[in-house]
């Protein structure tokens, strides 16, 4: 756990999260994180509150605001965009290039083949303005099984893209599943412990997560979420160029 230093994917009440902005800032400042990616939902997710172009902007300006106040952390710009149903992002490119990053996700018609979640995924994967890979089945522990892909074509992709693929901490989640993050990182393709957070309490999911990633052996240096500040605005700055 003390090798997490930042919160990666969390929603805040601009979505369908519980909580402020601010108050999820201050929440990692107490745990000591160093940086905090906020990330509410696409305006597809009606059903959760995404955000609308306009509410975006609005965002970003508030976020600017609260990064002056509570210098030197840092809240970063991103969103769970949907992954469309013919695998194009929610947003044109001019909105997702406003994003610091950007977290793609499968949140509808989850009742596919692999052939139709194969075509989805990977064009959501080459998708240069896709940082991560969220959720990557959708499973959800003990209720849904998750859309069935081809785990290693998925990393294939993802090491050619320079997409990182996300270890949902949320204890229905544990997704991507741990026994392929060992191929993950034979294509040195990053992995990031994120909690998926809708709350301040949980951030107390990470937990969950860094056990899946011992399970798999997974180090600090292919977490993500380990990067110091530093290191994580150079992995930004290379990921835009």
């Amino acid at each position: 756990m003390k090798d997490i230093k930042a919160i990666i994917h969390s929603h805040s009440n601009w979505s369908d999260g519980s909580n402020t902005i601010e108050e999820m800032a201050k929440a990692c400042i107490e745990k000591n994180y160093e940086y905090l990616v906020i990330s509410d939902h696409s305006k597809s997710a009606f059903y959760a509150n995404g955000l609308t172009e306009e509410r975006i902007k609005e965002q970003h300006t508030y976020i600017d605001e609260l990064n002056k106040k509570f210098a030197p952390f840092k809240i970063f710009k991103s969103i769970e965009c949907d992954i469309l149903n013919d695998g194009n992002l929610d947003y044109s490119a001019n909105i997702l290039f406003t994003f610091d990053l950007v977290i793609a996700s499968v949140h509808s018609n989850l009742k596919m083949t692999e052939e139709k979640a194969m075509m989805r995924l990977i064009n959501a994967i080459e998708n240069p303005y896709t940082t991560i890979l969220g959720h990557m089945t959708g499973r959800l522990i003990l209720s849904r099984p998750g859309y069935p892909v081809d785990h290693k074509k998925i990393i294939d992709a993802c090491a050619a893209n320079n997409v990182v693929i996300e270890l949902n901490a949320h204890p229905r989640r544990l997704d991507m599943d741990w026994r392929f993050i060992h191929y993950a990182l034979e294509k040195n393709v990053l992995i990031s412990i994120d909690p998926d957070a809708h709350s301040t309490s949980g951030f107390n999911d990470i937990k969950y997560g860094v056990l899946a990633a011992q399970k798999a052996q997974l180090t600090k240096e292919k977490n993500l979420s380990s990067f110091s500040l530093q290191q994580f605005e150079n992995f930004l700055a290379n990921k835009k160029k």
